[in-house]
């Protein structure tokens, strides 16, 4: 993999001298963070890298069709090639009742492209040596020591209750094969039993696992798959391995080295005028802002006392297109290190086994079936072409609540960042129609 290109020696040093000024008495922290400021964020000629500007006019009329058909507020794209960006655009409006228009700083809500940000916090912790793929998750979370799981209801509808075949691992957490669900997408005795808990309600991580260790699991350890609140479970394990809160350890260990300037899980007050307008599918033909659906509704103004790990991010699009590029450049930018190479594969590698790949699990757009599986904390197309998609092999992926999506793909060395602010609903997938518009556009693999 290729790395960006780097500004000269003097304007390093100086960085780093300002830095060390900021932050004395830690020279390595302070050398990591003042590295990504050489990061190039001008804008490159997508022949250079081997894609045609005339095909990407077709992502342009795809994007700006959408927004035209008021199918979404605005969007804003990134695509970069060899760390190199080609296309940067923006369309429409960040606010549709102002009309203040889209730009490249606009600040969104990330939901779900949360969590492969917290695989990175996790990974952190297991290059320090502080937990195990194999490990019991109750090694780290005492509360899940005596987990029961769901075997069904007796002929009164009362739940059966069985013991596990074997402790659920970190590993299955990781994957969402622990047998753990979210409550909000489905309607089992065990979704019902998390919705009337109100987990997302507690006022802390701690007082969210004390309520998840009375519920039961959904299935036997390993033998399912089910998008859950995993995540917010490894959010409280960071907190407890690393002595830090969420926020802080990703502060100080993800944004700072990488340059994220605006990531975090609130969006204060000198920010919130580039904070996008979150709409929502109003089950017709268009939007709206007045909130639909079961997923709860979040005060962005202020620290949470629960930060999700899940789903509590916060993002410029530059922010996100800074750790993507980090992970596709094997776990550095810049010069800030923040993962090794072996712990990216790790991470990014399917951990799915053949019989839950043939299971017919899913979530949204992500389907898991032959080819597409799923890592920690992101999807993997370990077989593209078997998965009918035009990536490259080990592409990996992920997308949030309010149509947020990324993808690296480390065959062709790309990166592609989208980011909508539009919940629920159905709607053109942009996701995938601007993967084909991208690959079309590659008409040069080889550059």
């Amino acid at each position: 993999m290729r790395r960006p290109e780097q500004h000269g020696f003097v304007v390093a040093q100086l960085f780093l001298a300002l830095a060390i000024t900021t932050f004395p008495g830690n020279a390595q922290k302070s050398a990591s963070a003042a590295s990504p400021h050489a990061l190039d964020m001008s804008l490159h000629s997508p022949e250079s890298v081997g894609f045609s500007a005339e095909r990407l006019e077709r992502l342009h009329a795809l994007m700006q069709r959408s927004v035209d058909d008021k199918q979404f507020a605005g969007i804003v794209t990134l695509l970069a090639r060899h760390g190199k960006i080609v296309d940067y655009r923006t369309y429409g409006a960040r606010d549709m009742a102002s009309g203040a228009p889209m730009t490249k700083d606009t600040i969104f809500r990330d939901f779900s492209m949360t969590k492969p940000v917290t695989a990175v916090a996790m990974m952190i912790l297991y290059e320090q040596g502080k937990w195990l793929p194999t490990d019991p998750i109750a090694k780290y979370v005492p509360e899940f020591a005596h987990l029961k799981v769901f075997n069904g209801t007796d002929s009164d509808g009362r739940m059966i209750l069985v013991d596990p075949e074997h402790q659920p691992t970190m590993a299955e957490l990781m994957s969402h094969t622990a047998g753990f669900s979210y409550g909000f997408f489905g309607d089992t005795p065990v979704d019902r039993m998390i919705r009337d808990a109100n987990l997302f309600g507690a006022k802390d991580l701690k007082e969210f696992i004390d309520k998840l260790a009375q519920i039961p699991l959904l299935y036997q350890p390993g033998k399912g798959w089910t998008y859950s609140v995993s995540m917010d479970i490894e959010g409280y394990i960071v907190e407890k391995l690393s002595g830090k809160s969420l926020p802080d350890f990703m502060q100080e260990n993800i944004y700072t080295p990488l340059g994220m300037k605006d990531a975090g899980f609130y969006v204060p007050d000198e920010k919130r005028d580039r904070f996008a307008t979150n709409y929502y599918w109003d089950g017709k033909d268009g939007i709206t802002d007045r909130p639909n659906g079961n997923l709860p509704q979040r005060d962005y103004s202020k620290p949470p006392t629960l930060a999700s790990g899940g789903g509590g991010m916060v993002s410029t699009i530059e922010d996100y297109y800074r750790f993507a590029q980090m992970l596709a450049n094997g776990g550095e930018l810049s010069g800030a290190r923040v993962l090794a190479p072996a712990s990216v594969h790790l991470m990014t590698s399917n951990h799915l086994s053949p019989a839950i790949i043939d299971g017919g699990y899913g979530i949204g757009s992500q389907r898991i079936r032959p080819g597409f599986g799923y890592g920690y904390n992101c999807a993997v197309e370990y077989d593209p072409a078997m998965a009918n998609l035009p990536d490259g092999k080990d592409t990996f992926l992920w997308d949030g609540a309010a149509g947020t999506w990324f993808w690296v793909d480390p065959t062709n060395d790309i990166v592609f960042i989208g980011m909508i602010q539009r919940m629920n609903g159905h709607g053109p997938s942009l996701q995938y129609l601007s993967r084909a518009e991208v690959y079309q556009a590659l008409l040069d693999p080889s550059k």
